[in-house]
């Protein structure tokens, strides 16, 4: 539930709120009309801080009434991830108390306000609404009501209310412990959500997939015990959409590594593995909520990577359903055989573009770390389009070459393909060689999301989890 928001244009002559924001534009000089600036000033001087270097150190301090105020400067030279950082921290200084509301104050000019007003409602609704947390006691408070002074144009904060939305559904659902968020149990969740949101919902389960052949979906799932995966088909329309993209989603609920068992390090939150079918799912939410003129199919491919007698295993060959046979090299390269059936299905469908979203490959993490994630993709211009809306979002994208002559790393003896090399050497392009041969030629964006999770957040997010690719996905079809 995201806190109610009321607006001002004109700024409140004594500010009565206990929790305090005021963001003002970079300035070697406090502004007059600044509330609080005689407290703001003395601060400044205990810290020996010059007023410009609150773009880099929002301060709080309590006023006479007993008020948290916080203070920050947002430099719009500096790029949009940037400018999330500073409001972030500068919100943190009061969400760390858990008010019920806070009223917040922003100054400059008609545009500086605008964007002020953006980033810190943006910011007070994603960090202000409260994860699932299984404690005997939460003492937590959700944040429950805004007031923002000095910018008044509600019809802005209708679509981002709805990335908001988005991006909280994709974090909740990504937090369920494993043993709260089976394939079965996410299937009967997303039934759930396609009830309430209109959308049409379609399940392809393991028998039915099993008998049109997907062989490289069924492989995986077939370790666990009960058979309850399976590939669920959503779609959303709009009667004036004038094109239809496919979001697919990996949605394993937890990755063991199969029978090369990961470590308990690596094993360690993967009940996150499935976030990249909350990406898309996050995506499809906000897209409903703001009405967006596009059609969208989502493909979740839901499963889970277990140790049993009837797992999959090394040297395994199995049937993909386009026909294509893989040898497989490693039971944890797990999400690319799933993905390579849904991708299938989704490209049968004549989308005018797929993206999918997969927490798929060690080695993008090691590329990049948490801070950044990976985009590859069958179309030079769609990669370059992907990077600058990341730029522009906060939700940074690197690309990554895709060249033919990786596929050497793929070549098999005894099948149409490898799963994948034993080096694991640029396995996130080579994972993506892959994938390629699923999509036929319907232009493809594949988004490997090493940045899901980042210890104390990134961006403007200030969680571990951090729903990165929901603001990004909204971009692309917005764009669109």
């Amino acid at each position: 539930m995201l806190a109610q928001l009321t607006l001002s244009q004109t700024l409140p002559s004594t500010p009565s709120a206990t929790h305090l924001l005021v963001l003002l534009p970079t300035s070697k000089i406090l502004p007059k009309d600044l509330p609080h600036v005689a407290l703001l000033k003395a601060v400044l001087a205990r810290r020996d801080m010059k007023a410009e270097e609150l773009a880099k150190s929002p301060v709080a301090a309590n006023a006479e009434n007993g008020a948290l105020v916080a203070w920050g400067m947002l430099d719009f030279e500096k790029d949009m991830f940037a400018q999330q950082v500073q409001v972030r921290k500068a919100l943190q200084l009061l969400l760390a108390e858990s008010p019920k509301s806070i009223d917040i104050v922003v100054l400059g000019d008609d545009a500086q306000r605008k964007r002020a007003a953006e980033l810190a409602v943006y910011g007070a609704w994603v960090n202000g609404a409260l994860l699932p947390v299984h404690k005997k006691k939460d003492e937590r408070k959700p944040l429950q009501k805004i007031e923002l002074y000095g910018f008044a144009d509600r019809k802005i904060f209708v679509p981002l209310k709805a990335q908001a939305e988005g991006n909280l559904l994709c974090r909740e659902l990504t937090v369920f412990p494993p043993n709260e968020q089976t394939p079965g149990i996410y299937r009967e969740q997303i039934k759930k959500l396609a009830k309430r949101h209109g959308w049409q919902h379609e399940e392809f389960d393991m028998k039915k997939l099993r008998k049109m052949g997907a062989g490289a979906f069924v492989a995986v799932g077939q370790g666990s015990d009960p058979e309850d995966a399976a590939i669920v088909h959503l779609s959303y329309r709009h009667p004036k959409a004038m094109q239809t993209v496919a979001l697919v989603g990996k949605g394993i609920c937890f990755d063991t590594g199969g029978h090369n068992l990961k470590p308990s390090r690596y094993m360690h939150n993967m009940h996150e593995d499935m976030n990249g079918s909350a990406v898309a799912l996050g995506i499809l939410l906000a897209a409903t909520q703001s009405k967006l003129a596009v059609n969208i199919d989502c493909w979740l491919a839901l499963a889970q990577n277990h140790i049993s007698p009837k797992a999959y295993k090394q040297n395994d060959i199995v049937k993909a359903l386009n026909g294509t046979t893989i040898e497989i090299i490693h039971t944890d390269a797990e999400g690319r055989m799933v993905l390579a059936d849904t991708l299938t299905l989704a490209a049968r469908a004549k989308p005018d573009l797929i993206i999918d979203f997969a927490t798929l490959t060690g080695s993008m993490a090691t590329a990049l770390g948490a801070r950044y994630s990976g985009v590859l993709g069958n179309r030079d211009e769609l990669v370059q389009r992907a990077v600058s809306i990341g730029k522009q979002c906060g939700e940074r994208l690197c690309a990554f070459p895709l060249d033919e002559d990786y596929e050497a790393g793929l070549e098999s003896k005894v099948a149409d393909i490898k799963q994948c090399s034993l080096t694991g050497d640029a396995d996130h392009i080579l994972a993506t060689r892959f994938l390629k041969r699923f999509v036929d030629d319907v232009p493809w964006l594949h988004i490997d999301l090493s940045s899901s999770r980042c210890e104390e957040g990134l961006g403007i997010v200030a969680s571990d989890v951090t729903g990165f690719g929901v603001a990004w996905g909204l971009g692309m079809l917005s764009s669109r």
